[in-house]
């Protein structure tokens, strides 16, 4: 009986649940000790276009009851937050990038306010942080971090007067353009403008060093990656983003951008969007449009037969499923390319529809590091992508602005060209 005993005993550390327990606690070690530094939600354009900011009676405890007739329940609240082992979050104050320049400036600092009184309600939960002390206080103290980021230069209205005015409002990082072309960068989703970033860009991305403010390249092309990172002295980072390798959706980062990463020593905060993780799901949305686009040639002024028709094609042709397994791979490329010091997450919860199966909110993120240990990753790893490397490259960008402190702002004349011209 003994002996039959230990041989189940052995027999059982071999099978594959014996293992999937091992990653589950190595998983849980690492963000016990290091809870994930997350690099995008969009829970503040969430508060604009479903309650107009007005978030006096909003319960941020418990979002699951705001599901309407046309929109999902939202991602995240504070109970999923904890149980998803979120220490940290950058929220974004994104404004849409198809604004005027002037009301996108105000807009932002709406989203400043609206998210700076977010964390004010919920002090016991939620603590504003400025810098990486902030954030490791905070943690500590059993609160989330709460950082703000800002979502494209169109924020700043081709001002650094404004950028800097943004800095002192609390904003830590600025993604320098989102889904269009600036009069100063090139978008990955837009037509180009400037081979990348002008002489203008380029200034900003000097400027956002000197005053310590992050520069994130996500949505921006790759030849602006280069260039940004041609003239950074501090890390970049891609506060969501996948890698073109595995899908190769534009806003996706090209290897030739990740083997640059280690000598400026940035991150890819991986994101969580399925049509950036799948490739297979991306063809079957290009394939979709080009469906719809045929069937709207074929019936003109007939909505109604387009939308009977496309349901058909959608029943012959189900999208593909993202999975955890998916986000890994990217996570796995990253470190195969630019190494374990260059990997973050960057969610993207609040700014799409869903996450892969498994991860469709923020209380997922145990599952993806479960799923990371059980690839082979260390708790040493797993504490560097969850918030380690995040809280190095902050304290890098912070030690670069304190050396910058005697170097003069960057000036231009008030109304002069921001297009490299003179």
């Amino acid at each position: 009986m003994r002996i039959t005993a230990i041989a189940a005993a052995l027999l059982c550390t071999t099978t594959p649940l014996a293992a999937q327990d091992s990653a589950e606690r190595t998983a849980a070690a690492a963000l016990e000790a290091a809870p994930v530094w997350d690099g995008h939600n969009d829970v503040p354009i969430q508060l604009r276009g479903r309650f107009d900011n007005r978030i006096n009676d909003f319960d941020f405890a418990d979002t699951l009851d705001t599901a309407d007739d046309d929109r999902d329940a939202m991602h995240t609240d504070l109970t999923r937050l904890r149980i998803g082992k979120v220490g940290a979050q950058w929220w974004s104050v994104y404004v849409s990038a198809g604004l005027e320049e002037a009301e996108a400036v105000q807009a932002t600092v709406e989203q400043i306010d609206v998210t700076k009184r977010l964390i004010a309600r919920y002090p016991d939960a939620l603590s504003l942080a400025l810098t990486a002390d902030d954030v490791e206080r905070a943690m500590a103290e059993g609160r989330i971090a709460s950082l703000l980021g800002m979502e494209g230069g169109h924020s700043i209205g081709s001002s650094l007067a404004v950028l800097r005015q943004m800095y002192d409002l609390g904003a830590r990082y600025m993604t320098l353009t989102h889904g269009k072309t600036l009069s100063w960068a090139d978008s990955a989703t837009d037509a180009p403008r400037h081979g990348g970033l002008n002489a203008f860009g380029m200034d900003v991305v000097r400027e956002m060093n000197r005053i310590g403010m992050l520069v994130d390249l996500s949505h921006v092309s790759e030849a602006a990656m280069h260039d940004a990172l041609d003239v950074a002295g501090a890390p970049v980072i891609f506060s969501h983003s996948g890698v073109r390798a595995i899908n190769g959706h534009l806003r996706n980062v090209p290897d030739s951008v990740l083997a640059r990463l280690p000598q400026n020593g940035g991150i890819v905060m991986v994101v969580a969007l399925p049509w950036f993780l799948t490739e297979d799901l991306r063809q079957h949305s290009a394939s979709r449009a080009a469906e719809q686009a045929r069937l709207e040639a074929l019936y003109p002024g007939l909505p109604d037969e387009v939308e009977a028709q496309l349901a058909v094609w959608d029943a012959d042709n189900r999208a593909p499923v993202s999975t955890i397994s998916d986000m890994a791979d990217h996570i796995d490329h990253v470190r195969d390319v630019a190494g374990i010091d260059s990997i973050g997450i960057g969610g993207d919860y609040d700014g799409m529809p869903n996450g892969p199966v498994g991860m469709e909110d923020v209380t997922g993120y145990p599952a993806l590091f479960t799923e990371l240990a059980r690839r082979g990753y260390s708790q040493e790893d797993l504490e560097k992508i969850s918030s380690g490397n995040m809280m190095r490259v902050m304290r890098t960008a912070e030690a670069y602005a304190a050396q910058q402190a005697g170097a003069s702002p960057i000036e231009y004349a008030v109304g002069a060209p921001r297009d490299g011209e003179d």
